[in-house]
């Protein structure tokens, strides 16, 4: 399928091509403000801002916007995306299911039976059907997995929206992705993992964004959620719920200096994970990340889990909803994690306590302060070590650094207005 070249002297080509409900003020160059954040350090976050003319593309289909990625090279490039493109679709643009993708004689049924607990035990799946799961994955995975390159800018026109898409940010650097709505990165061939904890559960395949091994990225402005397909609806299969959905966002494999500002998480489980094992030493200096003026919203965890970075969370909006009854956490201490959390405003039902908002698993040390608790001004460390005494080691405020990277810092009941108002895509003012 033949991309369309955008060129700022395209003239009337230009006036075709770019539809009418567009952008009022081109944001495709824009780069990140200086000090915003872990991006912001050094040479700062620049995108494909240095693209020349035939590197510039509106996009409005899959085989459009995999051809303008170009297998993720790094040569400089601005991708507009208009219209909604589904990643589920084939060369022709005809939408596939998960039918399309089934190979190998696999169905949910004969998996079902054949790794049945109660028969199969707790060994991990192996044998016709496991291989026949692995083989469909890999299908659908050829469709929906979207890498992304160095010096590249990725931007939604006004309405823009990339569903079941995996936007895969791997071993670059100097990536920004603003103003777009990515939903339901849905997984048609979850795996089963019996020894998960303690229980078993079902272990999915796609982060709507997925940051492995990269540095110096901006997101922006982006809205991301499982609309369309909520796991919430989904069944449950040997007593777990059959998600599939993994991360919102993911941050992993000593990815660093990440810039994640001014966007909505929306109806998820596990939103976003910053390092991805308590035994990848190597992350150790890395996974340094600001996450500003951000709403997570019917969240059920991780916003974020840390492992080992440096993370700066200020004037970010949680809001959990009244019929969040599986509601586990918002923010995770984990191995060797640094958070420093300033001027946050939650928004809970009565059955959340102030020492819910935070859960430890190896964690020692969390920086808090000018949190607001339903209005109220709270203290989270003394909350959360009183409430879990004896179950959990107590935190300590020290974590061993300070921000120095980032924009005004508002008072959390200002930021939780502003974030309300401004976070998400289509808000870019």
């Amino acid at each position: 399928m033949r991309l369309r070249h955008i060129a700022a002297s395209a003239g009337v080509l230009g006036l075709l091509c770019v539809p009418a409900h567009a952008e009022a003020r081109d944001i495709s160059r824009d780069t990140l403000p200086a000090n915003d954040g872990w991006a912001a350090e050094g040479a700062g976050t620049t995108g494909g801002s240095a693209a020349d003319d035939a590197h510039v593309f509106t996009v409005t289909d899959r085989a459009e916007l995999a051809a303008a990625l170009d297998g993720g090279s790094a040569t400089p490039k601005i991708i507009k995306v208009a219209g909604t493109i589904d990643a589920n679709t084939d060369d022709d643009g005809d939408h596939l299911d998960c039918a399309d993708y089934a190979t190998g004689g696999y169905t949910l049924k004969k998996y079902l039976a054949a790794y049945n607990p109660r028969t199969w035990g707790q060994a991990k799946p192996s044998g016709a059907q496991e291989e026949a799961r692995q083989a469909s994955a890999a299908r659908q995975a050829e469709r929906v997995t979207l890498t992304v390159g160095s010096n590249t800018t990725i931007v939604g026109l006004q309405g823009a929206v990339l569903k079941g898409a995996g936007l895969q940010v791997k071993n670059a650097s100097n990536v920004i992705i603003r103003n777009l709505d990515l939903r339901d990165a849905y997984d048609c061939f979850p795996v089963w993992q019996p020894n998960t904890g303690g229980l078993g559960d079902w272990k999915t395949a796609y982060d709507a964004i997925w940051l492995t091994g990269s540095h110096h990225v901006w997101v922006d402005h982006v809205t991301l959620s499982d609309k369309g397909h909520p796991d919430e609806k989904e069944p449950t299969l040997f007593g777990r719920n059959y998600l599939r959905h993994d991360g919102l966002l993911d941050i992993t494999n000593g990815s660093d200096l990440v810039t994640v500002s001014w966007s909505r998480f929306v109806g998820h489980d596990k939103a976003m994970l910053i390092g991805n094992g308590d035994a990848v030493t190597g992350d150790r200096g890395k996974l340094r990340v600001t996450l500003h003026h951000n709403q997570f919203e019917s969240i059920v965890q991780r916003a974020p889990r840390v492992r080992f970075g440096q993370v700066h969370v200020y004037n970010n909006r949680y809001v959990v909803p009244e019929d969040a009854h599986d509601y586990r956490y918002s923010i995770g201490v984990s191995t060797e994690s640094a958070i420093h959390a300033q001027n946050n405003a939650f928004t809970t039902p009565g059955h959340v306590e102030v020492a819910d908002l935070v859960k430890s698993w190896n964690g020692t040390a969390l920086h808090d302060e000018g949190t607001l608790f339903n209005g109220f001004p709270v203290d989270l460390l003394p909350i959360y070590n009183a409430y879990n005494s004896g179950s959990e080691r107590d935190l300590t405020a020290d974590v061993g650094w300070t921000p120095t990277l980032h924009t005004k810092i508002d008072s959390a009941e200002a930021a939780d207005r502003e974030v309300a108002r401004g976070a998400g895509a289509g808000r870019i003012p």
